[in-house]
């Protein structure tokens, strides 16, 4: 029974994945792939235009631009030609290839160069920044980007997926940020794309050669086994070594992240103080040592103290050996200051309304407090004239609000007392009637009368 299930699984999974029917025929496909490795004539002249229509979109940040320039390019030809020649052992078609992707990476460099030298913006936008440090992810992205190149080149039924992988593996803006490099001497743009465009050329390589032996091409009548053998060994060596820098840079990357994560937890959970708000938090890295910088707004804190407050609960989220920097009122540099107002004048601002918000409550409440206590204070003065015709025996009177304290459950009420003088005794009958005067007049739902001796 099981022997016959994992038969039935292997036999469904097989007729799923066959290739059979769906490819063209080998020579259709090597000579697709063979013409696509050209750099002459209008090749050259398409490729030097897709370079200078990708500077433009990274000089004005314009992701469109961008993939335009990517779909225009005829960058792929020689990559893809490099992993065919491997793959069946052609040794010239492996040289022509090599050659001309080195002729067409320089065109596209000194074109991009010459672009960005006499660009008139000369700043780089987050397009241009997004190409300087890759990671494994780019790593995967030429793989499978390639894997799908080359199988899609192979098939009958093409669809757009040729257009898709140039998007995906994106070869043109790093050499245009490897020009832009150039052209403002800032060698860590240069070197972070270069290496980027290397990870896609050589992983789209790779991916092609894989792809041709798992569809068995066949190999040229003159190859040479030994020399293929030479070739695929420094394949895979160059693959691994390509492949350990950005495992580092990826590590880093996830390290920064996860830093950034823990420093937000830890600004929501512990940073909570009356009259002080924090502006703005940031993270940052000098000589190997990780830096919070928190600026609070509002009432200045004592600094050492805060200092130690919070330091000593950093280990809780997760940001041991981070130093904690916090700037408030006029601590800090010079430049830390101009930093503090550059950053947001809009949050500032908002903070202020919000505090004069806060700041109206308290005054509002405090006149309805100072309104009832002159109400409190007034009201002997206007219920002396009718208390002298209606209750004579009354002599003085004085009306307040109390807190009661419960002394079991610790509970709170409040309570309206008449603390009252008497000329002569007065009967309780007639207490009562004065009582329900009171409330009357004073509109009071319950009043508390006590009589003063």
């Amino acid at each position: 029974m099981s022997n016959k299930f994992f038969t039935d699984l292997k036999t469904s999974l097989s007729s799923i994945f066959s290739l059979d029917g769906f490819l063209v025929p080998e020579a259709e496909a090597e000579q697709s792939i063979r013409d696509g490795v050209s750099f002459k004539g209008t090749n050259l002249l398409i490729l030097v235009f897709a370079i200078l229509i990708a500077s433009l979109g990274l000089n004005t940040n314009s992701t469109a631009v961008i993939i335009g320039a990517m779909l225009i390019s005829p960058l792929m030809g020689p990559i893809i030609g490099l992993g065919l020649g491997i793959g069946i052992e052609d040794f010239g078609l492996l040289k022509r290839s090599a050659r001309n992707l080195f002729i067409a990476a320089i065109f596209s460099i000194l074109a991009s160069t010459l672009y960005f030298l006499i660009s008139p913006v000369s700043s780089g936008h987050s397009e241009l920044l997004a190409r300087t440090s890759p990671t494994i992810y780019d790593v995967l992205i030429g793989f499978f980007g390639g894997s799908a190149g080359i199988f899609a080149i192979a098939s009958k039924n093409k669809g757009n997926v040729i257009p898709g992988v140039a998007i995906a593996t994106a070869l043109m803006p790093p050499l245009c940020t490897v020009g832009y490099g150039l052209a403002t001497w800032q060698m860590h743009y240069f070197f972070g794309a270069l290496y980027l465009f290397l990870i896609n050329s050589i992983y789209i390589c790779l991916a092609t050669f894989i792809g041709v032996k798992l569809m068995k091409f066949s190999r040229i009548k003159s190859a040479v086994p030994q020399r293929a053998r030479r070739m695929r060994r420094l394949v895979y060596t160059l693959s691994i070594l390509t492949l350990i820098p950005s495992i580092y840079l990826t590590y880093t990357m996830l390290a920064q992240s996860r830093f950034e994560m823990n420093a937000d937890r830890f600004i929501s959970g512990e940073c909570h103080f009356v009259g002080t708000q924090v502006l703005s938090h940031t993270t940052s890295q000098s000589d190997g040592h990780r830096i919070l910088t928190i600026t609070l707004i509002g009432k200045v804190l004592p600094q050492d103290s805060l200092e130690l407050a919070l330091s000593n609960r950093m280990h809780y989220y997760g940001l041991d050996n981070v130093t904690l920097d916090i700037i408030q009122g006029d601590a800090g540099t010079i430049r830390d200051r101009e930093d503090i107002m550059g950053r947001s004048m809009t949050q500032i601002y908002e903070l202020a309304q919000n505090s004069l918000v806060q700041k109206q409550h308290v005054i509002d409440s405090l006149r309805d407090i100072i309104n009832e206590q002159r109400r409190s204070d007034s009201i002997p003065a206007y219920l002396a004239p009718e208390l002298k015709v209606v209750f004579p025996q009354v002599a003085e009177i004085a009306v307040t609000r109390a807190v009661f304290g419960e002394i079991a459950g610790g509970g709170l009420d409040t309570a309206d007392i008449a603390l009252i003088r008497y000329t002569t005794p007065i009967s309780p009958e007639k207490q009562t009637e004065l009582q329900r005067y009171l409330e009357a007049r004073l509109r009071l739902k319950t009043l508390h009368m006590v009589n003063i001796d």
